[in-house]
Formats: structure tokens, C-alpha cells, sequence
């Protein structure tokens, strides 16, 4: 007599690394771009994508973390801009 373990869901994680993958690369960019434009928005966003594609296990922690970076360094531009010019936005 032959006794087989019983059959257990197989679980992918594949797709869920993919996605942790794709924020990173977006907090990247979004975050490198908020620089230039929009940074009130594309910093936070970037930072939230950083945070949770680090948190989800990326597979590009480097990537999200430049991403992270990227964010907060553009809102340390937007508070800077907006010191030197005494407005609540700038402009170049």
C-alpha cells in the first residue's frame, strides 16, 4: 500500500513579484520625473509604490529604493522651491 501526501494548492508567486517589479521601476520613474513636474503629487506617489513593492519583496529592491529616494527628494525640492520664491508653487 502506497500513501500519497494530500494534494496542496499550488501557489504562484510569479505574478506577485512581477507587480512588485513593475512599482519599482514605476516609483523610479515617476519619482525621477517628479523632479521636473507635478512633484506635490509624483513624490508621495513614488514613495507609496517604493514602499510597497519593497514590502510585496521585489526583486528590484535597488531600483525601489532610488525610487524612495527619488520621492522624497521631490518634495525636498518642492519645499525648497517654494521657500525661495514665498509661494505655495513654483516655477522654473
Amino acid at each position: 500500500m502506497h500513501l500519497t501526501a494530500p494534494a496542496v494548492p499550488r501557489t504562484d508567486t510569479r505574478p506577485r513579484m512581477r507587480d512588485a517589479d513593475g512599482m519599482a521601476v514605476a516609483s523610479f520613474v515617476l519619482g525621477l520625473l517628479g523632479l521636473l513636474v507635478l512633484n506635490l503629487f509624483l513624490g508621495p506617489v513614488a514613495v507609496v509604490l517604493a514602499a510597497v513593492a519593497l514590502w510585496r519583496g521585489t526583486s528590484r529592491p535597488g531600483r525601489a529604493c532610488l525610487g524612495l529616494a527619488l520621492g522624497v527628494a521631490d518634495l525636498v525640492v518642492l519645499v525648497a522651491a517654494m521657500e525661495m520664491s514665498g509661494t505655495v508653487s513654483w516655477s522654473l
